[in-house]
């Protein structure tokens, strides 16, 4: 199979082009320039391991990049800006906003006029969809989207995929939740606390997070890559947690104590606008995965936490 990936730079892209590499895929990975370090199976993995291309792009633009797209398999879009890289000014929201919408708008356009096109769209999406105004209540995939900022976003970033759809292709959007795995992501900004004795619950630690290991990730984008998976479906863990239990299963799991609250102002100091989807958090869970048939190898914290963190 040749899939088309954006996105294959990053936390979870790495990740998910070895493991399409390794069970035999030919992957081409949309870049903007040279990229550093390795891409594709692990060295000395597997016999018989799928190819690794790379096709340069410009997201915002239309252009050439766009003939990858025709003949391909599949397109999985994983492109857009970090959502906590910076603080949220309005020039940073207006990145975050086009990094996402215009390049899915722009990949959904070049499947949509492909004479072969991808039988799957698969195009990132996350679960800030549902907003910050939650609770604990269980968030299942057809809950409305919420009124903030990142549900706004979310909202217009799964709706930029609308031209593949209209032509007959098949889209699914992972609504993805917070990532466990080495080398990146959350946990690559809490250990370091941890292990230094000052990590602890964030403001109340009341607020839930849909997390999901990194290895359960990659399955579950792969799951839709090869399934029958339609529109939105939640990529995150059967098991979400509160924030304070989150603290003190990581503090167990790293042989340290998790008693430094952090303070809710600290929180909207680092993170200003952004701050409110940190405090609140969203208790997402997968259903249509579940009922897909999906198995987790990771279905609880402890467990991922041992794998990731021992």
């Amino acid at each position: 199979m040749r899939v088309v990936v954006s996105g294959g730079t990053g936390f979870i892209g790495r990740a998910l082009v070895a493991s399409l590499t390794e069970r035999g895929d030919d992957v081409a990975v949309l870049s903007r320039g040279k990229i550093g370090g390795h891409l594709g199976p692990r060295p000395g993995c597997c016999r018989g391991a799928g190819k690794v291309e790379l096709a340069s792009w410009t997201p915002e633009l239309e252009g050439e990049w766009t003939r990858v797209v025709d003949g391909a398999d599949a397109v999985i879009h994983l492109a857009g800006a970090g959502i906590f890289d910076e603080r949220w000014t309005a020039q940073r929201k207006e990145i975050l906003r086009s990094s996402r919408i215009r390049s899915t708008e722009l990949l959904a356009g070049a499947i949509a006029r492909a004479k072969k096109k991808p039988r799957v769209f698969v195009s990132g999406s996350a679960v800030g969809y549902y907003g910050t105004s939650t609770g604990d209540r269980e968030l299942v995939e057809d809950e409305p989207a919420g009124k903030d900022f990142l549900a706004t976003l979310t909202r217009d970033w799964e709706a930029a995929a609308s031209a593949a759809r209209e032509a007959g292709v098949r889209v699914a959007h992972p609504r993805i939740g917070l990532v466990l795995g080495r080398g990146g992501g959350m946990l690559a900004k809490l250990v370091p606390v941890f292990r230094a004795y000052v990590g602890g619950p964030v403001g109340s630690g009341a607020q839930y997070m849909p997390w999901i290991h990194l290895a359960d990730t990659v399955r579950a984008i792969e799951h839709a890559v090869d399934g029958t998976l339609e529109g939105a479906f939640n990529v995150t863990a059967p098991d979400p947690v509160t924030n304070e239990a989150f603290s003190r299963a990581l503090g167990r799991a790293l042989g340290r104590p998790a008693i430094m609250r952090v303070p809710e102002a600290a929180v909207k100091l680092a993170f200003g606008a952004g701050a409110e989807v940190v405090l609140t958090g969203q208790r997402a869970v997968p259903q249509k995965l579940s009922r897909a048939g999906f198995d987790f190898v990771f279905p609880e914290l402890a467990s991922a936490l041992a794998d990731l963190v021992a």
